[in-house]
């Protein structure tokens, strides 16, 4: 069932649990992921940043979109971190149902005024709109990127922002990075601040840079009102470490993508289902019938 991401976090946020977001970047991801989200019965965002959408070519949106209608389940396609109208707008044509708007890195008079430029135009189809405010921390290898220095959202100015801009959700900047953290790197997530912009917002809430997370970190974020999480490297990494042990093993007659890659989806699909009990958002697909 294929629904926007203001209908897919307006249950999150009436039902408070937080929808997972999985990067999808491969077509065998999407469908360790969609698995997942039907066995827990929970809703899903499939979210696809710009250089994984130009590896993959626009063909793949359509398979995306062949599973989002075959499925019970609510599903939303989603850009991750677009950066300009002009590949903003060719999503939407595509068929993503939700855009991000990452301008987070420019000022915020710039995020403001491009922000508003996307509202407009998306909401004119019947698109919704995440935006960022301040910015996400980076651990290094990661498609979405980042910087070395948080800049973390202050509540006031959200509360502005989202008057200003008109936007359907909100990233916030609370400490978290995207990637997996290094070993020597403990991050101290705000919660202060989380609670403050709760209070004086009526939108959801996302948190990018899940992934790596402490799970009880993760519960309280969901449970002081983030309502959609991003995790992309988690899920990755189960792949890709399972992939490395079936062509470490020795056995040169494992070449077969149909062979190589169902035990890596599986590793995948019991990440992703851990993620999915960890915001609660299992058994939550219910509500959007």
């Amino acid at each position: 069932m294929l629904v926007t991401g203001k209908e897919i976090l307006a249950v999150a946020k009436e039902r408070s649990f937080a929808v997972p977001a999985f990067n999808a970047g491969s077509g065998q991801l999407l469908n360790a992921v969609i698995e997942a989200c039907e066995e827990a019965e929970s809703p899903v965002m499939i979210a696809i940043h710009p250089e994984e959408l130009k590896f993959l070519a626009d063909s793949f949106i359509a398979q995306v979109k062949y599973a989002a209608e075959q499925t019970d389940i609510p599903v939303c396609i989603h850009l991750d971190h677009g950066d300009e109208f002009k590949q903003i707008i060719h999503a939407i044509r595509l068929g993503f149902t939700s855009v991000m708007i990452d301008a987070s890195h420019q000022s915020y008079e710039t995020n403001v005024m491009l922000s508003k430029k996307i509202v407009e135009a998306a909401h004119a189809v019947g698109i919704s709109v995440e935006a960022e405010l301040g910015t996400i921390g980076d651990t290094g290898n990661t498609v979405e990127g980042g910087v070395s220095e948080i800049i973390y959202t202050d509540p006031l100015t959200a509360q502005a922002f989202i008057e200003e801009t008109g936007i359907d959700s909100l990233a916030i900047a609370i400490g978290t990075a995207h990637g997996i953290y290094p070993k020597e790197l403990k991050p101290k997530l705000r919660f202060d601040i989380l609670e403050s912009i709760r209070s004086l917002t009526t939108i959801p809430l996302v948190l990018h840079g899940g992934s790596s997370n402490p799970d009880e970190e993760i519960r309280q974020a969901v449970e002081l009102g983030i309502n959609k999480i991003n995790i992309s490297s988690d899920i990755k990494m189960a792949f890709a470490e399972k992939l490395r042990d079936i062509l470490n093993s020795g056995d040169l007659e494992i070449r077969e993508p149909n062979i190589l890659f169902p035990p890596c989806m599986e590793a995948a699909k019991q990440v992703a289902l851990d993620k999915i009990y960890l915001f609660q958002s299992d058994g939550k697909a219910k509500y959007y019938m």
